[in-house]
């Protein structure tokens, strides 16, 4: 090799490495100027209709138009609560119902995630002629979300006080809806709702006992009351809970969704009553990557801000969790 060549071949490496270690150097300050705020959360978010149940109450916002009202705010997702459309049942019937509530969502380009079903029957009832009765009057609530493309119906799953008999029952009446459930593509999922469905541990054995694929849970994280001085599943004081992160953490193997329930927040935007960094590092452990929902239940501000806190929220935890 001649002098010359030595020298070319010298100067060509070290442009090369000079070339190459600022390359690595820039994409490293990209990387270093991501902020939390440019950050996808791990989730995506969703729009409990539950959250507006006074709005829709008052005459404020019809419920045909949740899907608009949803999408102005920032939501990917709605889910809708069987309750709500009441007076649309009666006047429309379920099938134009159904074909109102699609064209909307396809028109503010939200998705569908799920139906929560209320007033239809104790799934979990002693008696069995009851509790068939309860699946049946829930099939109508099946056929409605394959139509609208959602994944699953929550239902609760209430019946008797009594553990051993309310596992045995609350199997069986979710073994028939999750067998009906099968045939349309649609999951049948259960909240901490009141009652022993609020016990995660008797829930989760309910589980493990249906063991369908279609089958699961819709973790929420303030509904785990398991009795009332009032004797029933709502209403007076709360005389015995079940401990809220525990149960998160059990539930979510089986979750299908999860319900950001809210209820007061501080002058920094942080929720006082419950310890959302905490829930939300359950959620993001246990590999969930799903809708989560956003239910507003508090009083001190109004609906819409109460929407607005938790979804800002969740936003900033879920960034700082994601990676």
């Amino acid at each position: 090799m001649t002098k010359k060549n030595f020298i070319s071949l010298c100067l060509f490496f070290i442009m090369t490495t000079v070339f190459v270690g600022c390359k690595e150097n820039t994409a490293k300050s990209d990387i270093a100027q991501v902020s939390d705020e440019e950050k996808e959360p791990f989730f995506k978010l969703s729009l409990a209709q539950w959250s507006l149940h006074r709005t829709i109450g008052d005459g404020i916002l019809d419920p045909l138009d949740f899907a608009e009202k949803a999408k102005e705010m920032g939501f990917e997702g709605i889910e809708y609560v069987s309750g709500l459309y009441s007076k649309q049942i009666e006047s429309m019937g379920m099938e134009a119902l159904q074909e109102a509530l699609k064209a909307k969502s396809e028109e503010h380009g939200v998705d569908n995630v799920l139906i929560m079903i209320d007033g239809e029957g104790n799934l979990a009832a002693s008696e069995e002629k009851e509790r068939i009765q309860a699946v049946e009057n829930h099939k109508k609530w099946v056929d409605a979300a394959a139509y609208l493309g959602c994944h699953s119906i929550r239902v609760n799953l209430f019946g008797s006080n009594n553990e051993e008999e309310w596992i045995a029952n609350a199997t069986l009446g979710l073994k028939l809806l999750a067998a009906y459930g099968q045939t349309k593509n649609i999951n049948i999922i259960v909240e901490n709702h009141g009652g022993l469905s609020s016990h995660a541990g008797l829930l989760v054995q309910v589980m493990k006992n249906v063991d369908m694929d279609n089958c699961g849970t819709l973790p929420d994280f303030g509904n785990f009351c398991v009795k009332r001085d009032s004797g029933g599943n709502w209403g007076g004081n709360c005389i015995e809970e079940y401990d809220k992160y525990k149960g998160t953490e059990e539930m979510m193997p089986y979750a299908k969704g999860v319900s950001a329930k809210s209820y007061d927040f501080d002058d920094q935007g942080n929720e006082t009553t419950l310890d959302y960094p905490r829930f939300l590092k359950i959620v993001k452990d246990a590999g969930y990557t799903g809708f989560v929902g956003v239910e507003f239940e508090g009083s001190n501000v109004s609906e819409e801000k109460g929407i607005e806190l938790t979804r800002d929220l969740l936003l900033k935890i879920g960034r700082t969790l994601s990676n």
